[in-house]
């Protein structure tokens, strides 16, 4: 509303406020070292005992201790983030597709080796649905 009367983007009214020079951002430094710290003990701790634990395994064994000594849980994001800084979380390792190379030549033995279908649907007005399918065969020799 205010950008249309201005008859600017909204990304132009963010430029027209006028701040203090002063004025900090401090979005950026919320963090907060000491908890961090006191987390990653934990999490040390917990990944002596088994370290093939990833980070959900830990998240879920850290929360159960954190509500048994009253504190409040810890952020799966957050745990992720520290065991992230320090090299804690577990290798994914996908296993290599095999290389499947395609020439441009399909060949068959014998014709009608190979076939092909599809299929669609309508919707009427009195709500009748016409389905329509076909098959084709492909590749004589």
């Amino acid at each position: 509303m205010v950008s249309r009367t201005m008859g600017v983007s909204r990304a132009q009214l963010s430029l027209r406020i006028n701040r203090s020079a002063d004025w900090q951002d401090r979005r950026c430094n919320r963090r907060n070292e000491e908890a961090d710290a006191e987390i990653l003990s934990a999490i040390l701790n917990i990944i002596s005992d088994m370290p093939s634990y990833g980070y959900r395994r830990v998240w879920g064994i850290l929360r159960k201790q954190r509500r048994t000594e009253g504190q409040p849980p810890v952020n799966a994001k957050r745990l992720y983030r520290i065991m992230s800084e320090h090299n804690l979380l577990l290798l994914h390792h996908k296993p290599e597709r095999p290389k499947r190379e395609h020439k441009g030549k399909i060949a068959v033995a014998e014709s009608d080796m190979r076939w092909c279908s599809d299929g669609f649907e309508f919707g009427c007005d009195n709500g009748e649905k016409l389905r329509v399918t076909f098959a084709l065969g492909l590749l004589r020799p």
